[in-house]
C-alpha cells in the first residue's frame, strides 16, 4: 500500500488524497509526503494510523520528512502509535484546548476514559462540548458495535483557532458499511449502504423500522444532522466509496434536515481505491454550534416523522396472497 500525506487535505479538498491511495500491495505500507509543507485534517492521520496497525513495523516505510511542518505529525503522536522511530525533536507543550492526539480505542471503558480525559482538554463551554461529545462517542461507538475490527476505533482531532472549528476524525480497518448493513437491509453498493446509513432509523442490526431498543439507527443521521445545521463538512468514506455533506450557502436562512442524504447539499464518488472498513470526518464550527438540546430536538422530531411516515408507507404497500 502507498500513501501520500499532501500539502493541504481537509474535508472540503480531500478527494485527491483519497483517489490517490493505492491499495496495490497490502503486505506493506509505504507513506510519502509534500517535501514542503503538510496540512492536513485529522482524518488522514487516523486513515494512515488504521492502515499502519494492520502491519508488522518492519513492513512500514516512511520517506524521510523534508517539510518544515514536520513537527505536527510528532506531536499528533503518529510515530509512537505505529512504533516507528523518529528523529524528530520537539518541545512538548501542553495539548490542551489545540488538540487530540491520534488514540486507539478498542473497548467501551476506553471510550468512557477518553471522553472524561478529552473534554478538559478542548476548554470550551459545556454548550460547545456537547456536540462534541456526542459525535465522539457515536463514531466510536458505531466502530466498537459494528465493525467488527481487531485494531478497534483510531481516532484524532484537533482545534483550529482561526475558524474557531473542531475537526475530528476516525477511521477503522474492519468490514466495511455494505456487510454491516446488508445483514438486515438489501444495499447493492457501497455508495447505496452509506446512503441506508446515514438514514434515521436504519441499521444493520436489525429490518425493524426505527431500529431496537439498543440501537435505534440514529447515531450517524445525528451527526450529519449537526453538520447541516452548523454549516459544516461531514464525509464518510466505505469500501469504494464516498459520500460527503457541503456546506449549506450562507445565505440560507432556514436549513431543512433530510432523511435522505442524497437531498441534501452534497458530492458522492464511486470506484475509488476500496476502504476496508470505515472513515468518518466531521468539522464543528464552534461560532455556529446552537444550544445543543434544542438541536437535538430538531433532530429527533425529522427523525420521528421520517420512521412514522416510512412505517405508514410499509404497511400501505399491497400484499400478494
Amino acid at each position: 500500500m502507498r500513501i501520500h500525506l499532501p500539502n493541504s487535505a481537509f474535508l472540503g479538498n480531500i478527494d485527491p488524497f483519497i483517489q490517490a491511495f493505492d491499495r496495490s500491495d497490502l503486505n506493506k505500507l509505504e507513506i510519502t509526503a509534500n517535501k514542503k509543507w503538510i496540512s492536513v485534517h485529522p482524518v488522514v492521520l487516523s486513515m494512515v494510523v488504521a492502515l499502519g496497525l494492520t502491519l508488522n513495523t518492519k513492513d512500514i516505510h516512511f520517506e524521510k520528512l523534508e517539510a518544515t511542518s514536520k513537527h505536527y505529525l510528532e506531536r499528533m503522536g503518529l510515530f509512537k502509535i505505529l512504533g516507528l522511530k523518529s528523529e524528530i525533536r520537539i518541545t512538548e507543550h501542553e495539548p490542551a484546548g489545540r488538540f487530540i492526539p491520534l488514540t486507539k480505542i478498542d473497548n467501551s471503558d476506553g471510550l468512557t476514559e477518553f471522553i472524561t480525559e478529552m473534554i478538559p482538554l478542548l476548554h470550551l463551554e459545556p454548550e460547545e462540548a456537547a456536540p462534541i461529545k456526542y459525535v465522539v462517542s457515536e463514531l466510536v461507538r458505531n466502530v466498537l458495535e459494528h465493525s467488527r475490527s481487531d485494531y478497534g476505533a483510531i481516532l484524532s482531532a484537533q482545534y483550529y483557532k482561526k475558524s474557531n472549528t473542531i475537526r475530528i476524525g476516525i477511521a477503522d480497518i474492519g468490514v466495511g458499511i455494505k456487510k454491516t448493513i446488508n445483514k438486515s437491509h438489501a444495499a447493492a453498493t457501497h455508495l447505496e449502504a452509506i446512503r441506508l446509513a446515514l438514514m434515521p432509523g436504519i441499521t444493520g442490526t436489525t429490518k425493524r423500522e426505527g431500529g431496537t431498543e439498543f440501537n435505534a439507527g440514529a447515531g450517524l443521521f445525528f451527526i450529519k444532522s449537526i453538520a447541516t445545521v452548523n454549516r459544516d463538512f461531514f464525509l464518510m468514506y466505505s469500501g469504494d466509496a464516498m459520500y460527503k455533506l457541503l456546506k449549506n450557502k450562507p445565505n440560507e436562512k432556514h436549513i431543512r434536515l433530510h432523511a435522505d442524504p442524497f437531498k441534501d447539499r452534497h458530492s458522492k464518488k464511486e470506484g475509488l481505491p476500496e476502504w476496508k472498513g470505515t472513515v468518518v470526518g466531521v468539522d464543528i464550527s464552534l461560532d455556529s454550534t446552537k444550544e445543543f438540546s434544542a438541536l437535538l430536538d430538531m433532530i429527533r422530531e425529522t427523525y420521528v416523522t421520517t420512521v412514522r411516515e416510512r412505517k405508514k408507507e410499509k404497511y400501505r404497500r399491497p400484499r400478494f396472497i
